[in-house]
């Protein structure tokens, strides 16, 4: 583990509370590099193809999907991503409260790396994120840069 990568996630969250619990598990992980935010999915999709005042910042290696956002859902911006040549290897992972049945299956027909439910525990669920970024930002192997 000495000779790992740091990670930069995408983080799209709407729930400030959520996404605080998210963020910390993370950096205990150390395998962070950087984790930016996006708050809704019409931010998350001007990030990912650098548009405006995101035109200099670096594209994330894995991306961290709610699917309950504002403006754009969740499964809208996985299937957008998924569309663009330019972003459709990007990892992504989708954490959400939702257990609908057709969310889960929406997610993986639009190739969804992973679905996660969060838990309502609080330490199961930063039990859960540190185990997500242990395993994307040590046992992993990223896809080739398109």
């Amino acid at each position: 583990m000495a000779n790992q990568k740091l990670v930069d996630f995408l983080l799209v969250e709407d729930d400030d509370d959520h996404a605080d619990l998210v963020i910390r598990a993370l950096k205990k992980g150390r395998v962070v590099n950087r984790i930016d935010r996006a708050r809704d999915g019409v931010e998350a999709m001007r990030f990912l193809r650098k548009e405006g005042e995101f035109a200099g910042v670096p594209r994330p290696d894995i991306v961290i999907l709610d699917l309950k956002l504002p403006r754009k859902d969740g499964l809208e911006v996985l299937q957008e991503v998924r569309d663009d040549p330019h972003l459709s290897m990007l990892p992504i992972v989708i954490l959400t409260t939702s257990s609908a049945e057709t969310d889960r299956a929406r997610a993986y027909e639009y190739h969804a790396n992973s679905y996660l439910k969060k838990p309502i525990d609080f330490e199961q669920f930063r039990k859960m994120v540190e185990d997500l970024s242990l395993y994307w930002g040590v046992w992993n192997e990223a896809p080739p840069e398109s």
